[in-house]
């Protein structure tokens, strides 16, 4: 019987070639587990799950809002190229009536040049407002996920803070 005590004591320790046995292995992988365990066991589930519910109802209205915030944007660009449209052609159409009329050809060519120029020019401007307007939208909905991460970080810290006192 001395051997088998023996040999189950040494079966605890690790080897004489300083590897862990299985024994203690085992206990590295346990005790962290139980401690979670017993956290786990103190948490009061019915704050938990309320405080999960509520995260989800807070994490879906930050979505909408988000999502309202880009759709509003989406809006505004789509209004204001329909504007920039009409203008755009209301302008080529007074230039086709103003060559139209009967002035010398090279006058009608030179103002027409010079419409293609300002176009361009205005085009260029155009693109960059809208742009700066997609762009804006996109920030601010971002922005409201953003605050809505930070804010799920908090919640559940301030959740792991309760259940360790």
């Amino acid at each position: 019987m001395a051997t088998s005590k023996s040999s189950t004591t040494s079966a605890k320790k690790t080897h004489a070639s300083g590897i862990p046995t299985p024994a203690d292995v085992q206990d590295a992988f346990i005790k962290p587990l139980k401690g979670m365990a017993e956290r786990l066991q103190n948490l009061p589930l019915a704050g938990a799950a309320g405080a999960i519910v509520e995260s989800g109802r807070k994490d879906l209205q930050a979505l909408m809002q988000a999502n309202e915030k880009s759709y509003q944007g989406l809006q505004a660009v789509v209004q204001r190229q329909t504007e920039m449209l009409k203008t755009s052609i209301h302008e080529w159409q007074g230039t086709v009536k103003g060559m139209s009329s009967g002035a010398d050809p090279r006058e009608g060519l030179a103002k027409l040049d010079a419409m293609g120029k300002a176009a361009f020019k205005q085009a260029l401007d155009d693109i960059r407002e809208l742009s700066e307007m997609a762009a804006k939208s996109q920030a601010d909905a971002f922005t409201v996920v953003r605050n809505r991460i930070r804010d799920n970080v908090d919640e559940v810290s301030k959740l792991l803070q309760t259940t360790r006192k």
